[in-house]
């Protein structure tokens, strides 16, 4: 029955681990996409009410009245009824700059959230490798402690029988319980990791290691999202400036209006038997004169898509830095991996020499309990270095304005 209940612990708790292409799925669909999904879709639906707003609209008015001291221009009651049909023919370029606006600031939007999607990607992968690593390091401390406890029991025999001072183990158990505060410092980091990726995806994660992000073969770039999203703002505040001009323009609109009244006169001299009108109205405005007052607006607007075009400009020309930057630190993560190599390979000759020498009582604990940290080190160091490298990728796929899910497996 234990071995049963051990069994189904193990398959629920693989079930519930994560790959990375998971963690991502989970990441870009969290409340605060959802957020700027839902703020994209009402800004979709503006832009309709919008549009319709400048169709003909119709008006239905009536009213009902009744005069104390009737007049020839106004019945003892009277009822009226009107059906009226309004349409602006011409704005001063209005409507088409107001369309413009918006559907830049729709795409705007649109390429915001597409940034924000793969910032979360980049934090994604960041924390990932992050936790692999020290996951391999917790790893690699255990195996040092292991061996540390074991070296400290033996020189504890050691004591007991008066073959060693009491100084050879106290330094050893210095040694151990120093590693034991830091594989507990190291836990707490693999906690914190947990922690941050459950307050992004909303959910409580396992990780599962076995992902890795592929290497990026073309070296052309795009322009990222939050860049052309830049782009986009600046044309919406152009169009802006555009509307705010129109004004001094004529703008022209035209009624349409049918009324049907019933008008009951005591006095029938005064009823003039007209109980339907229809009038077409044509209407001109023309503001000639404001104190300056639209062209101030007009030039605050531009000053403002002056102001954001300076800012795209610098975030093209940083984006360019950023890149360059991400090549020359991948280039630096490859020498490391490298270099860590080599450091284990030199740590594990030295630690087998100084072992031996050790048994032999040919060095003291002091030189061997070195070379057994150099080696442990060199092995976490490799470890690290090769995660750093999966994030180094991620890196530069986000600076060349590639997608990041794309290039995880």
């Amino acid at each position: 029955m234990f071995k049963k209940f051990l069994l189904i612990s193990v398959f629920a708790s693989m079930a519930l681990s994560n790959t990375l292409p998971s963690l991502l799925e989970k990441a870009v669909n969290n409340k605060i996409v959802e957020a700027s999904k839902n703020q994209l879709d009402a800004s979709k639906l503006d832009y309709k009410s919008l549009k319709n707003s400048y169709l003909p609209s119709v008006h239905l008015n009536s009213n009902y009245s009744n005069t104390s001291n009737e007049t020839p221009s106004s019945a003892n009651s009277s009822f009226n009824s009107s059906l009226e049909v309004q349409y602006s023919i011409y704005d001063g370029g209005r409507k088409n700059n107001t369309y413009d606006s918006f559907k830049s600031k729709i795409k705007m939007q649109d390429l915001n959230l597409d940034d924000l999607k793969n910032r979360i990607a980049l934090d994604i992968v960041t924390l990932y490798f992050n936790y692999l690593s020290y996951v391999e390091t917790y790893k690699v401390k255990e195996q040092e402690i292991k061996q540390l406890q074991t070296q400290y029991e033996k020189q504890k025999r050691f004591f007991e029988t008066e073959t060693i001072a009491i100084d050879e183990v106290e330094k050893i158990l210095s040694r151990l319980e120093n590693a034991n505060v830091q594989l507990q410092e190291i836990e707490l980091q693999k906690q914190t990791i947990l922690h941050n990726l459950e307050y992004i995806i909303g959910e409580k994660v396992n990780i599962d290691n076995g992902s890795k992000v592929i290497e990026l073969s073309s070296s052309k770039a795009n322009l990222r999202a939050d860049i052309q999203a830049l782009e986009y703002e600046m044309k919406s505040v152009k169009s802006d400036a555009k509307v705010s001009k129109s004004s001094l323009y004529p703008q022209l609109n035209i009624n349409n209006t049918m009324t049907y009244y019933d008008n009951n006169f005591d006095n029938k001299a005064y009823d003039p038997n007209v109980d339907t009108q229809n009038t077409l109205m044509l209407n001109l405005s023309w503001k000639l004169f404001d104190f300056d007052s639209t062209q101030k607006t007009y030039e605050a607007n531009m000053k403002r898509y002056q102001a954001l075009k300076s800012q795209y400009e610098y975030e093209k020309n940083k984006m360019d830095v950023d890149l360059r930057l991400a090549y020359k630190s991948y280039d630096i993560s490859k020498m490391k991996i490298k270099s860590a190599n080599a450091s284990l390979k030199s740590a594990n000759s030295t630690y087998s020499a100084i072992e031996a020498k050790y048994q032999n009582s040919l060095v003291d604990n002091v030189a061997f309990l070195e070379a057994l940290s150099e080696k442990y080190d060199a092995i976490s160091t490799l470890k690290n270095v090769l995660y750093e490298l999966e994030i180094k990728k991620a890196n530069i796929i986000y600076y060349s304005g590639k997608n990041i899910i794309d290039f995880v497996k």
